[in-house]
């Protein structure tokens, strides 16, 4: 029998069962798409994840206080960062491009008859560059603000709301922060909650020295953040970063640090080595589904020849060949899966953009987990069908024609 003929004769005896080779491939459906929309959910997880961590930035390294130590002991009291730490790194290497000193902490804050706690941050103007922050409206305090100790403050993008306000019209009204009146001189863009760190839109930005010297009366800073002037020499400017604050502390060598340095890329890594471990636990699980599928067509299929004993025979006694018997069975179990597979994938496909619409998941559709799929499922095709295959090639015609 020639290949076309092959393959016409096989799909005629798909269509003369439609019921059952439907309930067939179900099996295949319902695998392929559980496959496709759990990697879609991992992959889109994976992906909010990274985008969130890149837009805080990769390049940045922040350094919080420590604690000190007495023989190998921590004293329990944690050990200051102060603003003539940030002086002493602006100048410590070329790699470093800017030094963002904050002193932060939840304040109270009163617009009219509002009352809200927020997040009061005091810190240098370049903030908004290093943390990838934007303007809405009004501008950004200056190094001139902070050096007069301005109270000027710029609200993040959640405070209006907050406080039952519109954000734009807020530009030039007063709020008072811990009974301190402050202008609002300017509102963020909206960033977007950022696991790990909060949520950036419900703070207030005022000058540093502002700050010291008016709200908190200390010059304890809450952290250091170190814009790195290319990400590639990041491990370089934390070891200088360690060697100037190691020397501004008095440290002597051998000794524990009593600081800090987080590398906002090592969370990169981690996040993503979770959820791709996550991605493929879903996804091998879905596969389980795909291996029954696999072995309900090999019953099917088994059954399909049982049924077609005689047919076989007749083939056979016409002169149809073992090889070509053969692939008739493997092409319909081959057929079989992939129309399976198309089918899922279009389930799959509809399942993954309908959790992103109504539950608002992270969802990101792979081409190379749809070509897996396929592949997948004809694999499993060609391995469940074989056995049938095998069996039908080896019939006896003359036991063939006698079956009845």
């Amino acid at each position: 029998m020639l290949i076309g003929e092959i393959i016409v004769v096989a799909l005629s005896a798909i269509r003369a069962n439609k019921l059952r080779s439907m309930l067939t491939m179900l099996g295949i459906v319902i695998g392929v798409a559980a496959v496709i929309t759990m990697v879609a959910l991992g992959s889109g997880a994976q992906k909010a994840v990274q985008d969130q961590i890149e837009q805080l930035g990769t390049n940045l390294l922040t350094i919080y206080p420590g604690q000190s130590f007495m023989r190998g002991v921590a004293s329990g009291d944690r050990v200051s960062l102060t603003v003539d730490d940030a002086k002493a790194l602006e100048n410590t290497s070329a790699v470093i491009a800017n030094v963002v000193p904050e002193i932060s902490g939840n304040q109270q804050v009163k617009l009219g008859n509002q009352n809200i706690n927020v997040n009061v941050n005091g810190t240098t103007p370049n903030y908004l560059t290093v943390q990838n922050y934007k303007l809405v409206a009004g501008r950004m305090f200056t190094k001139g603000d902070d050096e007069a100790r301005r109270r000027v403050a710029v609200i993040g993008y959640a405070v209006p709301e907050m406080l039952g306000s519109n954000g734009p019209a807020m530009i030039g009204q007063t709020i008072q922060i811990r009974g301190i009146p402050f202008e609002i001189v300017g509102l963020l863009a909206e960033k977007g909650t950022s696991s790990g760190w909060g949520n950036p839109d419900e703070q207030i930005l005022i000058p540093l020295q502002t700050a010291q010297y008016r709200v908190v009366g200390r010059d304890r800073l809450r952290s250091l953040t170190v814009e790195v002037a290319h990400p590639d020499s990041v491990n370089i400017a934390m070891l200088e970063i360690e060697r100037a604050l190691r020397s501004a502390h008095g440290i002597r060598p051998g000794g524990d640090n009593d600081f800090q340095i987080r590398n906002r890329s090592e969370f990169l890594a981690t996040f993503e080595e979770t959820t791709r471990t996550f991605t493929f636990l879903l996804a091998g699980i879905a596969a389980v589904s795909l291996l029954v599928g696999g072995i309900g067509i090999m019953n099917i299929m088994l059954v399909s020849v049982t049924e077609r004993t005689k047919e076989i025979g007749i083939r056979k006694a016409l002169g149809a060949t073992r090889h070509s018997i053969l692939l008739q069975f493997m092409v319909e179990a081959l057929v079989l899966c992939l129309m399976g597979g198309v089918m899922g994938i279009i389930l799959g496909a509809g399942g993954a953009m309908a959790l992103s619409r109504i539950a608002n998941w992270n969802t990101l559709i792979s081409p190379s987990a749809v070509v897996l799929a396929i592949a997948f499922s004809a694999g499993v095709g060609l391995f469940f069908g074989i056995w049938p295959a095998q069996r039908a090639a080896r019939l006896d015609p003359i036991q063939a024609l006698r079956y009845e």
